[in-house]
C-alpha cells in the first residue's frame, strides 16, 4: 500500500479539458520576440502549463517575465525551484540555470556543468519533460543560433509527445529551428503566426 502511495506521488497531474499537460519552449537569439508573439493571444484559462529556455547572459538579471506579463493573459514568473505546474501560468529559467521538471509535475533548477556550452539547456528541458510528461508533452523551438533542442525532441517522440517548430523563414535566426528541423522529428513546422491557434486546438483536443 505504501509502494502504490509513493508510486501516485510520482506521477505528475494531469490538467482537466486539456489533451497535453506543457508546452515546453526553447529559444536563443531573436527568441523573445517569438515567444511574444506566441504567448501574446493565450487567453488566462489557457489550460496547459508552458516552460521556457531562453539563452541569456548568465552574468545579468533576467526582465523576461516582467515584459512577457504586458503582453499576456496568462500568468508569467520566473521559475523557482519546487513549484508546481499549473495550467495558464508560464514558467522562465532563470539566468545560469537550467530548468527541469521533475516527475511529480514540480520544477528543479540546477546548476550543473553546462550543456553543449549552455546554461539553461534546451536539452535538459526536453528531456525531463519527456521523461514526466510523456505523449502530454508538448515541444516548441522558435528562433535561435546553434542546435540546442535537438536532441531533447528526439526525446518528445520517442515518448509520443508532439514537436513544433517554427518556419525557418519566419525566424529572426534559423540555426535551432533548421537543426531541429533536420532531425526528422518534427510533426509542425508553422509560421510564427499560426503557432498560437495551433498549441490552442492541439492542447483543446480538435486535432485528433
Amino acid at each position: 500500500m505504501i509502494e502504490m502511495a509513493e508510486n501516485a506521488k510520482n506521477h505528475p497531474p494531469h490538467f482537466t479539458n486539456a489533451a497535453f499537460d506543457i508546452v515546453a519552449i526553447a529559444a536563443s537569439a531573436g527568441g523573445l520576440t517569438a515567444i511574444i508573439q506566441v504567448l501574446s493571444t493565450l487567453k488566462a484559462e489557457f489550460p496547459a502549463a508552458i516552460a521556457i529556455v531562453q539563452h541569456l547572459a548568465p552574468e545579468h538579471p533576467s526582465f523576461m517575465a516582467e515584459i512577457l506579463s504586458r503582453r499576456t493573459d496568462i500568468t508569467v514568473k520566473q521559475a523557482q525551484e519546487g513549484d508546481s505546474l499549473t495550467p495558464g501560468t508560464a514558467y522562465i529559467a532563470p539566468p545560469d540555470r537550467h530548468l527541469l521538471v521533475n516527475g511529480d509535475g514540480t520544477l528543479s533548477l540546477s546548476q550543473s556543468e553546462l550543456v553543449h556550452f549552455l546554461r539553461p539547456s534546451a536539452d535538459l528541458l526536453f528531456e525531463s519533460v519527456a521523461a514526466t510528461y510523456k505523449d502530454r508533452a508538448i515541444a516548441l523551438v522558435l528562433s535561435g543560433t546553434g542546435s540546442d533542442g535537438t536532441i531533447g525532441i528526439e526525446a518528445i517522440k520517442k515518448m509520443g509527445g508532439t514537436v513544433i517548430v517554427q518556419d525557418v523563414k519566419t525566424a529572426e535566426f534559423a540555426g535551432m529551428p533548421s537543426a531541429a528541423i533536420n532531425t526528422g522529428n518534427v510533426d509542425f513546422i508553422l509560421p510564427l503566426d499560426e503557432i498560437s491557434t495551433t498549441l490552442v486546438s492541439l492542447i483543446m483536443g480538435k486535432f485528433n
